[in-house]
């Protein structure tokens, strides 16, 4: 199975990218996760993403606020598919990390969740990871299920509270 990298701007987004973490790691998904910024290591950046292939990833995750150019840095240097998590910040509540991680120009894509919509960007990556690899296309579709019969129980005891 291909890896998955997390890239984070700072290790401050590190309980955002927890949610990321943890999801690939309930999911059985290798993965590794690194701290590169698009400003203050821009070298480290880029060589990391140009071998990111060569060294069995299949999906990057990058994870950064505020000006938010990790994702597109990393899109820049790699056909990979990346996807970009805007974290939120004190200034703009993320607003500002989301539009710079959406409005990357033509030849440039970057999947973008939700401002610290972690866990979709590492449910994201296992999709695009499922289009090769029917076990962990198996394990999707039963988490999509057991999430299903979550909601469910809980419409039962809601319903048993209220509706009577």
């Amino acid at each position: 199975m291909k890896k998955v990298a997390i890239i984070m701007g700072s290790a401050s987004d590190l309980p955002i990218v927890q949610k990321a973490i943890d999801m690939l790691t309930s999911l059985e998904i290798p993965h590794e996760v690194h701290v590169y910024s698009a400003h203050r290591t821009p070298a480290e950046a880029a060589a990391f993403v140009g071998a990111a292939k060569e060294n069995g990833f299949g999906v990057i995750i990058a994870a950064a606020g505020m000006a938010a150019h990790l994702a597109g840095a990393v899109a820049a240097n790699t056909t990979l598919p990346v996807i970009g998590i805007p974290c939120k910040s004190a200034q703009l509540d993320g607003l500002d990390a989301l539009l710079a991680t959406v409005q990357m120009p033509t030849g440039v894509p970057v999947a973008t969740v939700a401002i610290n919509g972690a866990a979709n960007a590492a449910l994201l990556a296992a999709q695009i990871l499922a289009l090769s690899d029917e076990a962990l296309a198996q394990k999707l579709i039963d988490k999509r299920a057991a999430d299903a019969r979550a909601v469910l129980e809980k419409d039962a005891e809601i319903a048993a509270t209220f509706n009577k």
